[in-house]
């Protein structure tokens, strides 16, 4: 028998199977839901948004069911960068497939408040930069001084209001001018600044949550040799018991947990370091930031000409 002779016979027996690509098809919007975010196309990511928005109006209810499908997504630190709009790294702009804690709470407000891959990409940059002007000196490092201040038109900080008279406060001190001439070989003139922070103590966070609600955005933070510093940030989902659970990124992937389990592995961790004879890094407690009614999305400012 020739060799071709038996493409017809691979062929009918791929009909019976059901396994042709044009029998296939691609998925519907339902299930496309079902699929994790983490292994979407850009393609897929595009129908799933706009399926989501009428899926699920309430913005709060959509950013919570955003952040659970991409429980899994392998977390990867220093993950993206500016390439190839700006050449000190070669990070890309978005990622998929993997996330670190910002990227994750990034990716999931943007998908949230966009109908589309092009609104989503660009939703996403007017997230993460200030005033959405591309570019490693503006993009938003610093959570407290950077991130929270010009997300301001997200999310409102309400740590001090919900702590009330169990407030703690710490003062930061950030100098972003060495932080990019030593992290991203970038020459840029920034004065050093100071600001206090209020937060809500470990020991009093259960007397909060049942405040929070879905999409809030939370600031973990911790203390080592004297200073404090937001060290993670997630988002407060709403579990079918109406309890708070923490939606975050870490090692070594997304997972949603109660509050309770968090502190238990910031301890196991503090432990270890102390056994091993290194200064600890200790759990302070969070700062809580209250998702904005309504959200009125500010312009980019223009993008300069280099």
């Amino acid at each position: 028998m020739r060799p071709y002779a038996v493409l017809p016979v691979i062929f009918a027996a791929a009909l019976l199977a059901g396994c042709t690509p044009s029998q296939q098809g691609p998925l519907t919007d339902r299930q496309l839901a079902a699929k994790p975010l983490y292994r979407m196309t850009p393609q897929e990511v595009d129908r799933y948004i706009a399926y989501m928005q009428s899926a699920e109006p309430d913005l709060r209810k959509r950013i919570a069911a955003i952040g659970r499908q991409n429980i899994g997504q392998p977390y990867l630190l220093n993950l993206l960068g500016e390439y190839p709009y700006q050449l000190h790294d070669t990070l890309p702009m978005f990622s998929l497939t993997n996330s670190d804690c910002v990227v994750f709470s990034e990716h999931t407000y943007a998908m949230a408040l966009s109908r589309n891959w092009e609104e989503f990409f660009w939703m996403l940059q007017r997230i993460r930069y200030k005033d959405g002007v591309i570019g490693v000196a503006t993009r938003n490092h610093y959570t407290e001084q950077d991130w929270n201040v010009n997300n301001a038109w997200l999310v409102t900080d309400v740590s001090a209001r919900l702590a009330g008279p169990a407030a703690a406060t710490y003062e930061l001190t950030v100098d972003r001018g060495t932080f990019l001439r030593t992290r991203h070989n970038t020459q840029a003139d920034f004065p050093v600044t100071t600001s206090t922070e209020s937060y809500v103590p470990k020991e009093r966070v259960h007397d909060v949550l049942a405040q929070l609600a879905d999409g809030d955005f939370v600031n973990v933070i911790s203390t080592k040799g004297g200073k404090y510093w937001a060290s993670h940030v997630g988002l407060v989902v709403t579990a079918p018991d109406g309890s708070r659970h923490f939606l975050n990124s870490a090692e070594p992937q997304v997972r949603e947990e109660t509050f309770d389990a968090f502190i238990a592995r910031t301890a196991e961790r503090t432990a270890r370091q102390e056994k091993e004879g290194r200064e600890p890094t200790r759990l302070a407690g969070f700062k809580f930031l209250r998702l904005n009614d309504p959200i009125d999305v500010p312009p980019m400012k223009a993008q300069p000409r280099p």
